[in-house]
């Protein structure tokens, strides 16, 4: 198989598989436990949470961990909101093309009176501060903006969003899931209140994520039932995944993308050249191994089902959405008809993929789209 859905997920890394071991295997207390084989459980859950402080610039005691990005995504918007509806604050504003974990969790508050403005994106993808700030109120509780579309791959200017959002004393999210990797996750660079990370998209594994939260945000927890996590998460830890998470994290810093982007910008090239593509994205402001295209009268599913029997991986948009056949709703948001969206596919690169496999993949597409078209 030629694998191109590393948006979707990654494999895991054999350091951080190396990593994970002793406490699947030997290590296996609960953290809560007061015994030694607790107290074992409790110093590697302390030290990953050092660890994956370090790489935010952030406190410990700011870190708290989950079973991945749609959790940490739930807790920022939900604990958030719910914490500052007391003090009389009660609209969210986030953007029309944030992953359905930040979406779904938007129209649960309004049907808990909430209220929430979606600011669009122009026809590359892109949100301008400008319309972030011109959607702002007094009563404004949260803003809500991914650092990189999982989709079409488009980086979105956090940082300046998040100073504009300081001055004025809101408290700011960013879901940094598919930036990992890219962005500089500095907490005091990005003005962020709240970061949200997932391991299995840097060759981490799967179930866990964290979610950096600012001392002295206002904060209110999903769940009940433990004092674990600083009483903002309760539930037993999952102490190997945490420290694959971490181990993760650190061998995705010292990375560069470099190589990837010429990978990428090689696929971009050749799939331009064939009749009828079309980029959906910016590609100047674009996640280095990101390609979203859609080719004119070929529609999505059927092209990556026709890749998938030629052994070929790729997606037609986020994975949390697989199983709905519809258009995506980051590129209707983006000014698009529904009858291109539905053109859409998605090829992410990673750190295994070869230039000989995108020769592969171009020559199976020539190949497939005049018999797809017909």
């Amino acid at each position: 198989m030629i694998y191109l859905d590393h948006a979707a997920t990654t494999p895991l890394h054999p350091l951080v598989e190396e990593a994970m071991l002793p406490f699947n295997r030997d290590i296996f207390g609960n953290p809560s436990s007061q015994h030694q084989a607790g107290r074992k459980a409790r110093n590697a859950l302390d030290q990953a949470r050092d660890q994956v402080a370090a790489v935010l610039g952030a406190k410990s005691s700011e870190v708290f961990f989950t079973s991945g990005g749609t959790e940490s995504n739930n807790l920022a918007v939900k604990g958030v909101a719910r914490a500052m509806k007391k003090i009389d604050r009660g609209h969210v504003l986030t953007t029309a093309i944030e992953h359905p974990s930040v979406l779904e969790s938007c129209a649960f508050l309004e049907k808990e009176g909430f209220e929430i403005s979606r600011v669009l994106p122009d026809r590359e993808g892109l949100i301008q501060k400008e319309a972030i700030v011109a959607g702002l109120r007094e009563n404004t509780v949260l803003v809500s903006v991914m650092a990189a579309n999982n989709e079409v791959g488009t980086l979105q200017p956090v940082a300046l969003i998040g100073a504009a959002c300081r001055e004025r004393g809101i408290p700011f999210h960013v879901d940094a899931v598919q930036a990992l990797g890219e962005l500089d996750l500095s907490v005091a660079r990005l003005n962020v209140d709240l970061l949200t990370l997932s391991a299995h998209k840097v060759y981490g594994p799967k179930g866990v994520g964290a979610l950096f939260v600012r001392s002295g945000t206002l904060f209110q927890p999903n769940n009940h039932g433990g004092g674990q996590e600083g009483e903002k998460r309760a539930g037993t830890e999952n102490v190997a995944g945490i420290v694959g998470l971490a181990r993760a994290l650190v061998e995705i810093q010292g990375e560069k993308s470099g190589e990837i982007r010429s990978l990428r910008d090689f696929l971009l090239e050749g799939l331009l050249e064939i009749p009828g593509c079309r980029l959906h994205g910016s590609r100047e402001h674009r996640l280095a191994n990101n390609v979203n295209v859609g080719f004119e009268g070929v529609g999505g599913e059927n092209l990556f089902m026709a890749l998938d029997l030629a052994g070929i991986a790729v997606s037609t948009g986020s994975a949390c959405s697989s199983g709905a056949a519809r258009a995506s709703h980051v590129l209707l948001a983006m000014g698009y008809p529904s009858s291109r969206a539905r053109e859409a596919i998605r090829l992410t690169l990673g750190r295994s993929t070869k230039k000989e496999e995108l020769e592969e993949v171009l020559a199976k597409l020539k190949e497939l789209l005049p018999r797809l078209r017909r």
